[in-house]
């Protein structure tokens, strides 16, 4: 089965992985630190905290925000439905507001609308790794008193307007899971250039812990003492998984031109075609594209599917609408909400896209797909 996303794993990935197990550190150690220093490199200098997730990266943003209980969070259906339960399990109501119909991204006009006096966080994803308008989000958070957080899985090494994705938002979450732009196994990042903000995700991804004596409540307990004035969990990347992030973001922008190609070839083979609608793009993005999310008829994709996944083709659905999880099903949420992300839903069809996809196997794909949109 051809996949539709894969890790591009070399030998100098193996090597550093190797040397970081012979050396005296596995979990926090220097490696961490230099790791983190080359994604805010890539996040265009603002500071980096790493996590083991992009699902840990979202819980521990929406924590150094300060969502509680009460709060309002406006997000995307149009996403992995970790970028709303991260804020709901914080206690916060989700506001699922629109997508735009081209792009897949949250609509800023329906953002905006759904805003109320309890809104604390406007949450926006780089859908497919297209980058939303960060400054337009950041502003209109502003403007009403909330914070705008970028969930960027998608989009590490993706730029708009000649700025890297986390140069603009108060908070911006990368994933490092196998089949995003680059891998540490499991692992994520929170970027972000406000102080407080870095310091509250450190804190609260290594279990609240305070050890700098001038915060301890009571420093004179001894060179021993540490302590926890609010709760966090652990979320601490190790060394071992950060030897493989260093190596492989070092060919971030290999990865990013490779899957620049291969969305080139699928757009040229499927644009003009009356029954395929291939992803829509805006002026000044240059993207770090993670997923080809090819629209067909909306009464033909489940066939579709299944015959391409019959074929070999490992083709994938990104994604069902977040509020459709019976977890929010059963909060009262009610299918028809944003009616663009369910229309996109009904005809997104993710082809494969990895940098050792070749192009034999892409104009495979094509073949396939066009065969069967003619049956």
């Amino acid at each position: 089965m051809l996949p539709y996303g894969r890790q591009s794993i070399s030998e100098s990935d193996i090597a550093a992985v190797a040397a970081s197990l012979s050396s005296d550190w596995l979990t926090t150690g220097p490696l961490v630190d230099s790791f983190e220093a080359a994604i805010a490199d890539v996040a265009g200098g603002t500071p980096a905290v790493t996590v083991t997730s992009g699902t840990a990266a979202l819980h521990v943003a929406y924590a150094a925000a300060g969502v509680k209980a009460g709060d309002e969070v406006i997000t995307t259906p149009l996403t992995f439905v970790a970028t709303a339960a991260a804020a709901a399990v914080m206690g916060a109501k989700i506001v699922f507001a629109d997508i735009d119909e081209s792009t897949g991204n949250l609509s800023l006009p329906a953002a905006e609308a759904a805003i109320t006096a309890r809104t604390t966080v406007i949450a926006a994803v780089d859908y497919a790794g297209l980058p939303v308008d960060g400054r337009g989000f950041k502003s209109l958070a502003h403007t009403h008193g909330a914070l705008f957080l970028e969930d960027a899985a998608h989009a590490i090494g993706s730029s708009l307007n000649g700025e890297p994705v986390g140069l603009n938002a108060d908070l911006t979450t990368f994933s490092f899971f196998p089949t995003k732009n680059m891998t540490t196994a499991e692992g994520g990042a929170v970027v972000t250039a406000n102080p407080d903000l870095e310091l509250r995700a450190r804190r609260f991804k290594g279990q609240g812990l305070i050890r700098e004596r001038a915060s301890l409540r009571y420093p004179d307990e001894g060179p021993w003492h540490q302590e926890v004035h609010e709760f966090g969990l652990n979320y601490r990347l190790p060394d071992v998984l950060c030897a493989l992030g260093l190596s492989q973001i070092a060919r971030l922008g290999a990865f990013r031109a490779r899957r620049q190609e291969i969305h080139n070839i699928y757009n040229q083979a499927f644009a003009g075609n009356e029954q395929l609608t291939i992803p829509g793009v805006v002026e000044g993005a240059d993207p770090a594209w993670h997923l080809y999310p090819l629209r067909v008829p909306a009464d033909r994709r489940k066939d579709i599917f299944l015959q391409l996944r019959q074929r070999g083709i490992g083709v994938q659905v990104n994604y069902i609408p977040a509020y459709w999880h019976p977890v929010f099903e059963d909060l009262g949420y009610k299918r028809g909400m944003c009616p663009n992300a369910e229309i996109y839903y009904a005809q997104e069809l993710s082809l494969p896209v990895f940098p050792g996809l070749q192009d034999d196997q892409v104009h495979l794909v094509i073949d396939h797909v066009l065969e069967i949109i003619g049956d």
